[in-house]
């Protein structure tokens, strides 16, 4: 098979800061796999938090080329992380279409997708910008709040003036402390918040097991693969699945049974990426019970054809663009 791999940038509509910084573009890879006159497409962001970078993601997807068929098994040949992401849907694009089928029939435990409620996110702003932002996107079935600095209460409340019906979710990006978390919930059990990511860094979040938790917390960053498991019980709620932690759909799917299996509720996640890295996302699980794959709603530019989106409403990928 032949691959290529070609790092891309989409500008955003607006600067997206969290708490650990801003960007103004989209920096992708984008890996292309051929054979037979047939092409599959996959994408993939590396994440710095994580270790990765455009160079090191290309040099590990690079390293497998040789390696790679249509019945190469890719959780032997990578490990989870971007780049695994990036082949492995693109592999199941190639599947699909080499076999004239849909992606969720050549990629077991896959989903027949539905039209999925994505949450739409509010980036780390003054209070001020983060209102008017709120009471711009008040209409929406769920809004996602940037959290994780010593300010916090008051983006909060000033979200909550904005958006005063909107159902919230919160992500401190693991910016609080056990003590930060504990005096701010009965606050954010106050103002109606549904769900808290991350709260605590991963692998600092034993406490979680031991303080209370009066509204579901889901672990992001504490979160992989399957073999993240283990480590959760007793201090999280809820699984954030992403693709670029999984390191593709094959993985995820199989994360989502497992984590079913021990009680936890699923979240589909995504980075800030394109249509074609939200595709295979869509397939996860359609009984999710939050979604947030708002990434091209954070776009000024797309992939052609993109996904289709009706406010926050997400559709399934057409053949065009993915699987």
């Amino acid at each position: 098979m032949k691959l290529t791999v070609r790092s891309e940038a989409f500008r955003l509509a607006e600067v997206f800061t969290i708490a650990r910084g801003s960007r103004t573009e989209a920096k992708v890879l984008t890996v292309q796999i051929e054979q037979d006159g047939v092409t599959g497409r996959g994408e993939c962001v590396p994440y710095a938090r994580y270790g990765e970078s455009l160079d090191s993601v290309t040099a590990e997807i690079e390293a497998v080329a040789g390696s790679l068929s249509p019945e190469a098994d890719i959780l032997e040949l990578l490990p989870a992380g971007a780049a695994r992401n990036a082949v492995d849907c693109a592999l199941i694009d190639w599947r699909a279409k080499a076999a004239g089928k849909r992606a969720w029939d050549v990629v077991p435990g896959a989903r027949v997708p539905q039209v999925l409620t994505s949450a739409f996110t509010l980036s780390l702003d003054s209070p001020e910008n983060m209102e008017a932002a709120a009471r711009r996107n008040a209409t929406r079935p769920l809004l996602k709040i940037k959290l994780g600095t010593p300010e916090d209460m008051p983006r909060l409340e000033a979200v909550r003036r904005g958006a005063p019906d909107a159902p919230i979710i919160v992500d401190a990006n693991e910016g609080w402390t056990a003590e930060v978390y504990s005096d701010l919930a009965p606050h954010l059990v106050r103002l109606g918040v549904q769900l808290v990511e991350q709260p605590l860094p991963a692998g600092e979040d034993d406490l979680l097991a031991e303080i209370e938790r009066p509204l579901p917390v889901c672990a992001d960053e504490s979160c992989h693969d399957r073999a993240s498991l283990p480590a959760l019980k007793g201090k999280y709620d809820v699984v954030n699945i992403k693709l670029d932690k999984t390191g593709g759909l094959t993985e995820a799917v199989a994360l989502r049974d497992a984590a079913r299996a021990e009680g936890y509720g699923v979240m589909i996640g995504c980075m800030v990426g394109t249509s074609l890295a939200m595709a295979p996302a869509v397939l996860i699980d359609p009984a999710a019970e939050f979604v947030d794959l708002d990434g091209p709603l954070l776009l000024a530019e797309d992939r052609d054809p993109p996904l289709h989106y009706e406010g926050s409403l997400v559709h399934p990928p057409e053949p065009a663009l993915w699987g």
